[in-house]
């Protein structure tokens, strides 16, 4: 009886232990450019992580401990490290695999492992075109190492055999000890006694985000986002609906009609080219990075109507495809573009304008079914699509992800030159200023920016040329990131989301800056009402130029929370610990009642997408 209580004491103590020393490893790997944390910091990470690390050592001591008390009623000796050893390397591979993939990932990320990585796994080619084949075969010698020292550590306070236990009292009194044993073990498993399970937040203890997440435990982090409801209509019930609705209504009103007209025609004919990653960080104008974008600076500042306030509603392109050309908002748990029967019923910018008459394409040079991608676009309207397979191999060679974007904008001008058909509008998506930033150009010495001011390189160069055709003078091009970067390093989530839009081409009246806050969903409603076409099914996008346009603000989520920024400041909420992470007052000026107003209405906003979702 001692042996096997002793045994399964060894075992979690064991593999509690594995999981605290993962903390400072994740530490010694991952922390950002510059910072300096000290032994205090790593030990409070190690502290406040055991409240993740006892729960997933409870689960993982229950199978085995199912096995001991099943051993009592045994009337032979058991091999037990012989028939233990398979459960440990299943256990030891996953653990470190999952481990090894949070620490990889979390530099592209800047949050911890869940379920989202199965968002990507359907098209592994693109999965790995970020890295080197250097990069990945680390990585795998990596979870080879770990798995193996993990399983020796658990075989070494494995005894190699155990006795049977004899006597018919001793057999009872065994399995009855071995039950209790499992009360205490539940209660690790649930998080401990008190109304509030085991919960991602309760490890987070510092104003530093970054620590927070140090000490998530990544299998804990994975299991519960796996375990996440398919009832969207439940998930983040802030308010009963009463208060809901008091709260909400008059947020997204109607927006019809426009006050002014950008345009000197109603059917020019239209481009939106979704610039990856092309966040204000990289633009002077709005405060960000000097020399990365001199094209979109100068065409901003003489030529276009360039929209200062325009905030990204999402972090990854899949989700700012959806807010972009549908007007939908983002949701910091789930990918709409991956739910196929949500995201048919989503109305679409090319669906509308091809029941005023046109005929819509689309553009990309990388795979067009990763992330469900080509599903979304046929179901939205685009007849034809041009992707990866639609090029040569040479054209194909020079980026891991897909085709450089000097080859797709030659690509774009070719199709605008040989359409038939009027009015047309052409749906882009750019990619060269993506991971692994592999780009033919070299104007800067870091290979980030680099590839952001080739794809500016490329946008100039593409404007020259297409001013100099006769398609120019009925042409809009709208210029909008699906996202923000997280440059230069450890930015805030108002920083990496606060992004622009350019409007540029003939059909435009003249020179404009409009410094009004909106949303990147709001662009689809915009540009309808600007061409006469109605908007009304785009229900949380606004034409920022209407009358009932009166109260400018944007919501903007990730998967750490949400915010909403308005003319009083920015709020954003953690959904992980339920607290304010950051707050930025217009002015400097902290008012707990302005954060709170703001917060209370992004509580509602994000409630009411995820009720309009789970009628959909």
């Amino acid at each position: 009886m001692k042996e096997r209580l002793l045994f399964l004491v060894k075992l979690y103590a064991a593999t509690l232990v594995i999981f605290v020393l993962q903390k400072p490893l994740f530490m010694f790997t991952d922390a950002p450019s510059g910072s300096h944390y000290g032994a205090g910091d790593y030990l409070a990470v190690m502290a406040h992580g055991l409240l993740l690390d006892i729960p997933v050592t409870g689960y993982l001591i229950s199978l085995p401990l199912l096995f001991i008390i099943a051993t009592c009623w045994l009337r032979c000796s058991i091999p037990l490290r012989r028939i233990a050893m398979p459960w440990y390397i299943v256990v030891a591979v996953v653990t470190s695999l999952i481990f090894v993939s949070d620490a990889s990932l979390y530099p592209f990320w800047s949050f911890k492992l869940d379920a989202t990585i199965f968002n990507y796994l359907d098209s592994p080619k693109n999965a790995m075109a970020s890295v080197s084949v250097w990069f990945i075969l680390l990585r795998v010698v990596a979870v080879a190492v770990m798995a193996a020292v993990i399983a020796a550590v658990f075989r070494f306070v494995t005894p190699v055999v155990i006795k049977p236990v004899r006597r018919l009292s001793r057999r009872i009194f065994s399995t009855v000890l071995m039950v209790a044993v499992m009360a205490p073990l539940v209660i690790s498993i649930r998080g401990g006694l008190g109304e509030s399970t085991a919960n991602i937040g309760k490890v987070y203890f510092s104003s530093d985000e970054y620590l927070n997440h140090s000490a998530i435990n990544p299998c804990f982090s994975m299991l519960a986002s796996l375990g996440k409801s398919d009832n969207y209509a439940d998930e983040f019930n802030f308010f009963d609906e009463a208060r809901r609705r008091s709260i909400f209504d008059g947020l997204y009103r109607p927006t019809p009609g426009t006050t002014e007209s950008l345009l000197n025609t109603t059917r020019p004919n239209v481009i939106v080219i979704l610039m990856e990653g092309f966040g204000g960080q990289f633009i002077e104008a709005v405060s960000g990075a000097k020399d990365i974008a001199p094209n979109y600076n100068r065409l901003a500042a003489t030529e276009g109507v360039f929209f200062t306030r325009c905030y990204s509603n999402s972090f990854r392109t899949d989700r700012g495809t959806v807010s972009t050309f549908s007007g939908y908002p983002a949701f910091p748990t789930l990918s709409v573009m991956k739910l196929p029967v949500k995201s048919r019923t989503l109305p679409c910018i090319a669906a509308s304008l091809n029941s005023a008459g046109y005929k819509s394409s689309f553009l990309y040079g990388g795979d067009i079914n990763f992330t469900n991608m080509q599903s979304y676009l046929r179901t939205g309207g685009y007849s034809s699509i041009t992707s990866d397979v639609d090029f040569t191999e040479s054209e194909r060679s020079g980026n891991p992800w897909g085709v450089n974007d000097d080859v797709t904008f030659n690509r774009l001008y070719d199709i605008i030159r040989a359409q038939n058909h009027t009015p047309w509008h052409i749906g882009y998506l750019t990619l060269s200023s993506h991971e692994p930033f592999t780009v033919p150009y070299k104007r800067l010495a870091d290979k980030r920016t680099n590839a952001f001011a080739f794809t500016d390189h490329c946008l100039g160069e593409f404007i020259k040329r297409i001013k100099k055709t006769p398609e120019w003078k009925n042409l809009l091009i709208v210029c909008i990131p699906d996202h923000g970067f997280p440059y230069p390093g450890t930015i805030t989530q108002e920083q990496l989301h606060h992004n622009t839009m350019l409007w540029l081409g003939g059909a435009l009246k003249g020179h404009r800056v409009v410094n009004t806050i909106m949303n990147q969903s709001d662009m689809a409603a915009t540009l309808l009402a600007q061409l006469g076409i109605d908007h009304s099914r785009y229900t949380f996008s606004r034409n920022i130029f209407s009358r009932a346009y009166n109260y400018p603000f944007a919501v903007y989520t990730s998967r750490e929370g949400f915010a909403l920024v308005d003319s009083t400041g920015s709020s954003f909420y953690g959904i992980n610990n339920n607290a304010i992470i950051e707050d930025h007052p217009a002015g400097g000026h902290k008012d707990s009642r302005l954060s709170e107003k703001r917060i209370e209405r992004a509580k509602a906003c994000i409630q009411s997408f995820y009720d309009d979702l789970g009628a959909r």
